[in-house]
């Protein structure tokens, strides 16, 4: 297992100027990679380290196949710049002109970097914090744009590729299957979408910016003071601004813990309550609202859950050959891909 010592420690906050006589250590998280990689080829540990007085840093240890230390650069370096701008998120720390600096810890080639720790991590979205983390998105859009900045990284919600929301895999790739069910209804749902990714299409001509690209309740917090604050830039990368804003929504409507008042009935709130604070900073243009409910249509319709995780999905009826489960999903997709809304602003 990877493990650093207070020397290890000593020494990082040296190079990154960062004086401190002594300290403490609370491991805040860690992927067990070695249970399958006793080579340590991947590594993920994330440990606070807490100076004394109130203050308290995040150490970030990283060596995954994904995240090249030029990466992790790119992502710390648009977090140092949204903190310039007034951003609301932890200060990243420097060493030698980088962020993200390599080390051999234990043997183990790793990169690291350092930021401030901040305390108030939300726990549950209410309509005002939909509201404010819309605003927040969008000024963080405006700056990304304004700088031309970019990250060249895979993002989670990008609707013209591979995204954590929805996918159509689960009746394109088994059309075969699907047919022998219901022809009609199967040619209906394939026609369908394509009409659907043909409304959203003319969008992938916006330019692409960089994107924080994992709004959370559990990557968000506020300050003492009552600030909405943002962090990790972990998923950061490019996207085009409006599906992100989107996708960012959909995703804070549908998957976030939620206060009392709103479970059960959060989505068509929070979204709206998301989308008007967005709209507020960084006005959708026509095009943009013309897109809305096709993209909102494609998503609801191919539900990544519905489609392959829950315990009643599509994927699930059909390794079962439960042909009425099958047809009951295949009725609700058509059905979805039809359900129109306009942009909720």
């Amino acid at each position: 297992m990877f493990t650093i010592s207070d020397t290890d420690i000593r020494r990082l906050l040296h190079d990154y100027g960062i004086g401190a006589e002594s300290f403490s250590v609370e491991e805040l998280e860690r992927y067990h990679y070695e249970q399958e990689d006793p080579e340590f080829t991947q590594v993920r540990l994330i440990v606070k380290v807490i100076l004394p007085g109130e203050r308290s840093l995040v150490l970030r240890f990283k060596k995954e196949d994904d995240a090249s230390q030029k990466i992790m650069e790119e992502q710390s370096r648009f977090a140092a710049l949204l903190y310039a701008h007034g951003i609301t998120t932890p200060k990243v720390y420097a060493s030698e002109g980088v962020y993200a600096r390599n080390y051999t810890i234990g043997g183990v080639d790793v990169t690291v970097m350092i930021e401030d720790f901040e305390e108030g991590e939300l726990k549950a979205v209410d309509l005002k914090t939909a509201g404010e983390t819309g605003e927040l998105l969008a000024s963080m859009h405006n700056i990304s744009e304004q700088a031309d900045f970019h990250v060249d990284s895979k993002v989670l919600f990008d609707p013209l590729g591979p995204n954590d929301l929805f996918s159509f895999d689960a009746v394109g790739k088994h059309q075969d299957e699907l047919q022998a069910v219901d022809r009609e209804l199967l040619r209906a749902i394939v026609q369908k979408h394509e009409w659907l990714v043909s409304k959203i299409l003319p969008l992938k001509h916006e330019p692409r910016y960089a994107v924080q690209g994992d709004i959370s309740d559990c990557n968000l917090y506020r300050t003492r003071d009552g600030r909405l604050g943002i962090f990790d830039f972990n998923r950061c990368g490019d996207n085009r601004l409006f599906f992100d804003a989107i996708m960012q929504a959909i995703f804070e409507a549908r998957l976030m813990v939620y206060t009392p008042d709103l479970e059960g009935h959060q989505e068509e709130r929070v979204l709206s309550a998301f989308l008007k604070g967005y709209h507020r900073i960084r006005p959708f243009t026509a095009a943009q609202k013309a897109a809305f409910p096709y993209l909102y249509a494609l998503v609801s319709a191919f539900w990544l859950s519905d489609m392959k995780w829950n315990e009643d999905s599509l994927a699930n009826a059909m390794k079962a050959g439960d042909r009425g489960a099958v047809r009951r999903w295949m009725k609700k997709i058509c059905e979805r891909e039809s359900s129109l809304y306009s942009i909720p602003i």
